[in-house]
């Protein structure tokens, strides 16, 4: 099982989480891109550290939205969206090859990870940016998402991700991270959760319904109160229970 953390999310002085704490927890760190987080230093720190501890990097691909920190879902056209994808792509694989590092997939983020899911014509416009880039490029996402269908179709390896702190509705798609109770934040039924994902396959819904998946990685959210300990609870419970911790790329 893979474990992943959406890292370099910091801007100027504005620090967001502890990253140099998530480092030594994780197996891939989804890198910022600077449309929805991070800037050109806190890129290249991120992926030389990502380098240093043997980590793979992926590119965190968001709306063009700081202030919003890219959770607010935007109306964009599919060339808007092709060129923001191909700009943020371009500039942490340049980034990442200033240190030695490479990236190694795709992740979108917040607005455009919720959007993707079921709207067709984002969805086709993010992974036509990333078939234009990179044909062979991984892409990680959501398992029933509009955005793996397209990229499994334009020939990309597809990795599915799962959230251990993340709510989901009954069809295993995730309660938009706007909306209250979206996120968990009891260490104890995180690490219950995480177990039951990467031993079962399986998530409860909340209506109760047990939803099964089949994810290749677990995100490991870095912004939350207390979220290194979790993190630390959650990768020490799954070696206790023996899943081999490795990265899906």
């Amino acid at each position: 099982m893979d474990l992943n953390a959406d890292l370099g999310e910091s801007f100027g002085s504005w620090t967001m989480g502890d990253d140099a704490a998530m480092f030594p927890l994780i197996t891939s760190a989804s890198v910022a891109c600077g449309m929805h987080a991070g800037d050109p230093v806190t890129m290249l720190d991120t992926c030389r550290a990502a380098y240093e501890l043997d980590v793979r990097v992926g590119a965190h691909l968001g709306y063009p939205d700081l202030a919003g920190f890219g959770l607010r879902a935007m109306d964009m056209t599919f060339d808007d969206l092709f060129g923001v994808v191909l700009y943020q792509l371009g500039a942490l694989d340049g980034v990442a090859h200033a240190v030695g590092a490479s990236v190694d997939y795709v992740k979108v983020h917040g607005g455009l990870y919720d959007r993707t899911v079921h709207d067709e014509e984002q969805a086709a416009a993010v992974v036509a940016a990333i078939q234009a880039y990179d044909p062979g490029l991984p892409i990680l996402g959501l398992e029933r998402s509009a955005l793996l269908r397209f990229a499994r179709e334009a020939g990309h390896p597809v990795f599915h991700e799962a959230f251990a702190d993340r709510t989901y509705l009954p069809d295993g798609t995730l309660v938009p991270r706007l909306e209250e109770e979206s996120v968990i934040e009891d260490p104890d039924e995180i690490v219950e959760r995480a177990l039951r994902l990467a031993l079962k396959g399986e998530v409860v819904a909340v209506d109760g319904t047990v939803v099964t998946l089949s994810p290749h990685s677990l995100c490991l959210h870095g912004d939350t109160p207390g979220s290194v300990a979790v993190a630390a609870a959650v990768r020490a419970a799954l070696e206790k229970a023996g899943v081999e911790l490795e990265p899906f790329a």
